[in-house]
């Protein structure tokens, strides 16, 4: 019996574990704007250095959309066609997740019928919105924006591996397919 108070956890668990791993994206753009124009980038410092978050984290999510834009063919550039700003929110969520069950059975030992309880369980999560803002140069006018939600690594060794996840899902939004 021990196995049917056990099973629960293990499925809260596996259901915790594959929800950290996806990313809730979503983008906007100006339907005018022919997206085709755009060869090259830069990125905004003014826009960067207001983003609250650590400078080591501006490094990575600066490093993951440069790699993301370069394999998308946008080239850096000095005079750039696209300027890219970041803007960030961070959320920490707390969940309690109750478990009522009430159940009987039979079991071992002097007495063999047990009535049984249920259990809470309780997990912090943090979770981070990352926004990419795509701005025309020449015009100064945001054309693209993408918006990322995931939760956050803690472990130093997979923060980079989590942006660059965040950033990829984020910039697979860009070009929007324009239907015509």
């Amino acid at each position: 019996m021990k196995v049917l108070k056990i099973t629960p956890v293990f499925l809260l668990l596996a259901i915790l574990l594959t929800s950290c791993s996806s990313v809730q994206v979503a983008s906007d753009y100006d339907r005018e704007v022919n997206f085709n124009q755009y060869k090259s980038f830069a990125f905004f410092k003014p826009g960067i250095d207001k983003a609250e978050i650590s400078d080591l984290d501006k490094k990575r999510i600066l490093r993951a959309i440069e790699s993301e834009m370069q394999r998308k063919g946008f080239t850096k550039s000095e005079n750039p066609d696209l300027l890219v700003s970041i803007f960030t929110k961070t959320n920490e969520n707390i969940n309690i997740y109750q478990n009522n069950m009430v159940g009987w059975g039979y079991g071992w030992g002097w007495h063999p019928w047990y009535w049984g309880s249920g259990f809470n369980t309780v997990n912090r999560t943090s979770e981070g919105t990352l926004y990419i803002d795509l701005i025309d140069a020449e015009e100064k006018e945001l054309v693209w924006q993408g918006m990322g939600t995931a939760a956050l690594a803690s472990d130093v060794d997979k923060k980079q591996e989590r942006i660059n996840e965040i950033v990829r899902e984020i910039l697979e939004k860009y070009p929007p397919e324009i239907n015509k």
